[in-house]
């Protein structure tokens, strides 16, 4: 059974966040404003710009910025930034765009560290606005200036009452942080969510996102204690990367839901010519949601239905959903939309029914919907809901009630108050009707129970729940490690690394299939023998080697869909009907193509194909780089296209994540009598393809098609064989630089290496995995009270420290953001791997500095253990450009200290006496 994900303050989730001033302070709770363009003409965006910081009193000061007037709206005015008497901490912009990088080089010179660019006409309008884009960043980076925009409404703050747009009003404080990349639409739902109540802990118009972007953003609302959700409006991602790694580590403890617009080609065309920047596949985008934990959302309604719920309701383990209801129709109403959107009706279990029977007139509908006629009372309501809630095969209830005669919708409400927190559970309300049921909307809504006017939105916001819910279990679910032939040992480097080499020393981008079945086997993913043979007698001999039946299939430097050209030859008995193959193949090649691209054929063994015909692969993405697919293939896997995409690297399951997806996925599992093939043999295959994708990014494009699946037998005991490959690589005039980045960091092997302890016992020293996770629960048993109290500050019992919501957090980490090395080795006496020691280095938010902290084994202290493994973390630090590493640690903690002072850190006393400060600096800040 999964266990419900909820939010924890333990400071080993996130070492990093530590009290430091975050840069993006400098725009959300400024003390001193200029607006640059302040004026008083009326209906300028300058004017308002000024009229709303002015007359929402935010507890800072501002200062209107313009060379004509000596005072702007009574408030005196100043010619140029250099001229205000204090320190401004944010510049809001409102200039034409030809004079914003001057100003942006002013703002650096007085040390401005915030800026929030309103005007348009940059990227937006073509090779002139890019340019003076450019010019800005210079100025930004030299000094460190952080902006928002161009193009954007601005910035609100409603708890602290800055604002700093040009909207007519300013939000309700509230819990909610809303970024939109549209401002047009931020002033719509600023409307809306004043007349619906809904408040904001901060309202951002991220513009053309020149500077700080959604990861930035997400990152510093994550922070933000007044924040407990997030919604985005979406048009682009900009740097893909950068919001991946911030979702995935926000959304477990804040959710966040996105709309996107652009799922249309016509409307990411639109969204495109909106903010300049480039549209990736819309499919790709959603696996990119699905991997950092993010929602995805259809329409503004939901995004906020979303917001609300998550707040209020834990989400369900699973998609199955018990409906109770006093009417027959909005059931069947709700049924309809949850199957549609992706949820299942709950099968009630037989105790239930017997239950129910006992409580129910019996006319009750005995199936779920769970209709309890429409002269309930709110007597009958409560003992209905209170047997359907223990129901071990329901994840989460829905109540409707239609007002009729008997109805008495508010002592209804009441009833239900007991029931707005399940263990584990999350209950949803449909009180249909207007004024009759108001009274009893509001008791729930204040009980944290959300009521939706008609029963199918709140059936679809219990399909959005799960969604969340499994997109989330798919980050934290621990994978096991690979076995399929997949350890970096084994892998033949060499042979992939030649035949990619030669290939494009002879100018060709196109491997043979014999050459692509190579690669594949160097990772170990089985291939179906075979050999070339460039002339009729050779073909022959190979098969005659080989066996009969035999297959041919074209041998092309140059043609890769071989059957569009009558390039495969199936099931050839004899040497006769071999040669009358290849005559077969060459003709029909030299009438469909050129004579020059038949260079011969490969011969293969026949393989029965009473298995399922599968398709693995890989292209490039515009937005995220290299991505992956999986489904069902064959020749006919354009017209089927049952299939799903993903994010490389995968885990075992992230491939089953993949494969859960597809239709095809149920088959595999067995079906009408016939057995599963080998499920983990599968996941295994993928996760080494997924290695093979990242490892050779000269590869544009990869696909095993068709990878055939059977049950598995003692001859063929994985029951996977790939029977046809294509690679396409990267053109000749491609630089290495040029080449796409993944848009998540893979496995960091390059720290991998051996070490000794000082009693001559060898050990490696490897960046952590999410596969470590058992690993780690052993090694929190081997650790004294003392090392606990020194490394967390105070005492943990084995039993927290070693949840799995814990533990995976502390193991299933973004590589770009934190590094983690353990110490393992292999015990002689029972043989089994063991964790000794762990050191980790977590980047703060924000800034170039990261902090680290360690624990080690107390068998293993005293080894040189801690000294080497702070050395490496140092390492690490030089090579990811982090500036300052620091520590606090614990005065009593002396061995710490050693470690520290002899390693050149610096040691000072906090404000804390009990606590020091360890810090080192490895590059100018």
């Amino acid at each position: 059974m999964q266990k419900s994900l909820q939010p924890s303050s333990d400071r080993a989730y996130d070492i990093l966040q530590t009290e430091r001033i975050n840069p993006l302070d400098a725009i959300f709770v400024p003390k001193t404003v200029a607006v640059i363009g302040a004026t008083e003409k009326p209906g300028s965006v300058g004017r308002t710009l000024l009229w709303n910081l002015i007359t929402n009193p935010f507890g800072g000061t501002v200062f209107p910025i313009n060379p004509h007037r000596h005072s702007v709206l009574g408030i005196k005015a100043y010619p140029t930034i250099f001229d205000v008497p204090e320190k401004i901490d944010l510049v809001v912009i409102a200039t034409p765009a030809a004079t914003v990088p001057k100003i942006i080089s002013d703002c650096v010179d007085i040390g401005v560290k915030g800026a929030i660019i309103i005007s348009a006409g940059f990227k937006e309008a073509g090779e002139t606005g890019i340019a003076l884009e450019q010019e800005i960043l210079q100025q930004a980076y030299r000094g460190k200036i952080r902006i928002i925009g161009p193009n954007c409404l601005g910035v609100m703050s409603p708890r602290t009452g800055l604002n700093a747009t040009f909207a007519s009003k300013i939000a309700r404080p509230g819990n909610v942080g809303f970024i939109s990349q549209s401002g047009a639409l931020c002033t719509s739902i600023l409307d809306w969510s004043l007349q619906e109540n809904v408040g904001f802990s901060a309202f951002v118009s991220i513009g053309s996102m020149l500077d700080i972007n959604w990861g930035d953003l997400i990152y510093y609302l994550g922070d933000d204690p007044h924040t407990k959700s997030i919604v985005i409006y979406m048009e682009s991602i900009g740097d893909a990367r950068s919001f991946l790694s911030a979702a995935r580590e926000v959304a477990l403890t804040k959710p966040i839901i996105v709309i996107k617009a652009g799922r249309t080609e016509a409307a990411a065309k639109a969204a495109a010519s909106h903010t300049g920047a480039l549209a990736g596949s819309d499919a790709v985008l959603d696996a990119a949601f699905r991997r950092c934990g993010v929602l995805r959302v259809n329409s503004i309604s939901d995004l906020f239905d979303m917001s609300e719920v998550l707040a209020k309701q834990p989400r369900p383990k699973g998609s199955r959903l018990t409906i109770l209801t006093n009417a027959g129709g909005p059931g069947v109403l709700a049924t309809d939309t949850l199957i549609e959107s992706g949820g299942e009706l709950a099968a009630i279990s037989p105790e239930i029914i017997t239950s129910l029977n006992e409580i129910l007139p019996p006319q009750w509908s005995h199936n779920n919907p769970i209709d309890i006629l429409g002269d309930a009372d709110p007597q009958r309501y409560t003992k209905a809901l209170e047997i359907a809630a223990k129901d071990p095969n329901s994840d989460g209830l829905l109540v409707i009630l239609t007002p009729q005669s008997m109805t008495d919708p508010t002592q209804t409400a009441e009833q239900l108050k007991p029931y707005a927190q399940m263990s584990g559970k999350p209950i949803l309300a449909s009180w249909m009707g207007g004024a009759d049921v108001a009274a009893g909307e509001q008791i729930l809504n204040s009980q944290g129970i959300p009521t939706y006017a008609y029963p199918d939105t709140a059936a679809r916001v219990f399909s959005y729940m799960w969604k969340s819910s499994y997109n989330l279990r798919g980050i934290y679910e621990t994978p096991v490690l690979p076995a399929l032939n997949g350890d970096a040992n084994t892998r033949n480097y060499a042979i992939v690394e030649n035949i990619i080499q030669a290939a494009r020393t002879a100018g060709r981008t196109i491997l043979t299939e014999f050459e692509s079945k190579q690669v594949l086997a160097a990772y170990g993913i089985p291939v179906v023998a075979g050999c070339i043979a460039q002339t009729v007698d050779k073909a022959v001999e190979c098969a005659e080697n080989l066996g009969y039946p035999v297959v041919l299939k074209l041998y092309s430097h140059t043609i890769t869909h071989k059957t569009d050209v009558g390039g495969v030859q199936l099931n050839l008995q004899n040497a006769e009907a071999v040669k009358r193959a290849y005559q077969t193949i060459e003709t029909s090649v030299n009438e469909k193509a050129k004579a020059e691209d038949f260079l011969g054929v490969t011969v293969q063994p026949m393989v029965k194909t009473d298995g399922y015909e599968l398709i693995i692969g890989s292209s490039l993405d515009a937005q995220f780089g290299p991505v992956l697919l999986f489904g069902a293939g064959g020749q006919l896997v354009e017209v089927f296209q049952d299939s799903s995409i993903a994010l490389p690297p995968l885990n075992t399951t992230l491939a089953r994540r993949m494969m859960e997806q597809t239709k095809i996925y149920k088959a595999l599992q067995g079906v009408r009598g016939r057995k599963s093939i080998d499920i983990a043999a599968l996941e295994q295959l993928m996760v080494e393809f997924s290695q093979l994708v990242v490892e050779q990014p000269w590869i544009k494009e990869i696909d095993i098609n068709p990878l055939l699946a059977v049950p598995p037998t003692p001859a063929n005991p994985g029951g996977l064989i790939a029977l046809d490959a294509r690679i396409v690589l990267h053109s000749a005039d491609v630089e290495k630089h040029q080449l796409p980045k993944l848009a998540i960091r893979p496995y960091p092997s390059q720290y991998i290496s051996d070490w000794k302890l000082e009693n001559g016992t060898p050990i490696t020293i490897r960046p952590i995995r999410p596969e470590d996770e058992p690993l780690m629960v052993q090694f929190h048993k081997t650790l004294s009270e003392e090392s606990v109290y020194f490394r967390y500050f105070h005492l943990m019992k084995l039993s927290q420290r070693i949840t799995h919501e814990r533990l995976t957090r502390i193991c299933f980490i973004d590589y770009d953001r934190e590094m983690a090395l353990v110490a393992e080795y292999q015990n002689p006496k029972t043989e089994n791997r063991e964790i000794l020691a762990v050191g980790r280095l977590s980047k703060s938010h924000g800034s170039d500095a990261a902090e680290f902290a360690m624990l080690v084994s107390d068998r293993f202290q005293c080894q040189g253990l801690g000294t080497e493994l702070v050395r490496r973390l140092l390492e690490v630090g030089k090579n990811e450009k982090i500036c300052c590493i620091y520590a606090d640690i614990l005065a009593d903690n002396l061995g710490m200290q050693r470690v520290c002072e002899k390693l050149g850190f610096r040691i000072e006393p906090t404000t804390d006496a009990t606590v020091l400060r360890a810090e080192i600096e490895l590059r100018n800040k």
